[in-house]
């Protein structure tokens, strides 16, 4: 029985680790293995792909090499972790998968959403998530939070209308497909904000 595929996704300080620990724990206490993992990442190599995508690099990183080096990362731990995991019955939750290249690169970037679609069939196939957790609060907000873990890397660098767009490229992604979709406030404080996540994963659990 194939295993169920919930991303979660977010601005930089909205607590995805946190979430993703407590999530989780919640599907393994009815029982199922959970694989958690991370792009980009996930693969050894998927790994070292990441560190050229975070780093304070000398040399520049046009928008476009930056999304093709996504989707390379992607398509290893898509093939290499992702849908072996699920083809042994476990869940996968994974700390930004797709969504993240259409908001960030798509929006953010402002490349456009047709092209990251079109990778995105080219790379995924039929994989798509069942769920998708987006933790949401206001720009400033995360940022603020962000800045109390450390040093920055190049992504985290980016200044406040960066994210806004990456923000509102989230929501509309999520207005979109609400089927898909829990927009979770997380804003809140993280009881209520567990609650959001609580229910929004019971509502996959009963379904099967």
């Amino acid at each position: 029985m194939r295993g169920k595929f919930v991303t979660v996704e977010g601005i930089e300080g909205v607590g995805k680790s946190t979430n993703i620990d407590f999530l989780s724990s919640i599907i393994e206490a009815k029982g199922f293995t959970v694989l958690r993992t991370r792009e980009p990442g996930g693969t050894p190599m998927a790994e070292r792909i990441r560190q050229m995508l975070l780093e304070h690099g000398e040399e520049p990183l046009p928008d476009i090499a930056e999304l093709l080096l996504f989707f390379a990362s992607r398509s290893l731990h898509i093939s290499n972790t992702i849908r072996p995991a699920l083809a042994a019955g476990q869940w996968v939750v994974c700390d930004r998968f797709t969504d993240a290249s259409r908001a960030y690169q798509g929006h953010g970037r402002g490349l456009g959403l047709e092209r990251i679609n079109l990778m995105a069939q080219w790379v995924q196939e039929d994989l798509q998530p069942d769920l998708t957790l987006l933790l949401d609060a206001p720009v400033e907000l995360g940022m603020a939070r962000a800045k109390k873990r450390g040093a920055a890397d190049r992504l985290e660098s980016e200044d406040a209308g960066f994210y806004q767009r990456v923000r509102d490229g989230y929501l509309g992604l999520a207005a979109a497909e609400p089927e898909r979709f829990a927009v979770i406030d997380a804003s809140r404080e993280l009881a209520q904000v567990q609650a959001a996540i609580t229910l929004a994963i019971n509502r996959l659990l009963s379904n099967g």
